[in-house]
């Protein structure tokens, strides 16, 4: 006989739904300091050049890749079984390598553009 797969109850599922909710709401306030303290980093008398656009990017990314995991969280709040799961996960590890290379890239170039003399 085999064996029906698991699948997660309902009040879980519940609970981790609002609870990635709060989490999602809660960087959402955190990202909105990161974002005022950079643009206020703009106009210190001792701003490097070049230092907003790098800050600037570094909490954009941080902002998407979060962004992610909060979508994917959701996600796995919804798989209905341990396929699903192991589907979504691949499917998000996949997706976030290929992000950050091109985040690491990019960044870079930006890092690069900052400290090179003009």
């Amino acid at each position: 006989m085999a064996q029906a797969p698991y699948e997660i109850p309902a009040e879980m599922r519940d609970f981790a739904e609002k609870s990635v909710e709060q989490a999602r709401r809660a960087f959402e306030g955190f990202i909105g300091a990161a974002q005022k303290a950079v643009s206020a980093a703009e106009s210190a008398p001792f701003a490097i050049p070049g230092a907003k656009e790098v800050g600037a990017k570094a909490v954009a990314y941080a902002e998407a890749n979060m962004k992610a995991a909060f979508d994917h969280a959701q996600k796995l709040v919804h798989a209905k079984d341990l396929q699903e799961v192991m589907q979504i996960q691949n499917e998000y590890l996949k997706s976030q390598l290929s992000t950050l290379q091109d985040q690491a890239k990019e960044f870079g170039a930006a890092v690069q553009k900052a400290v090179t003399p003009k």
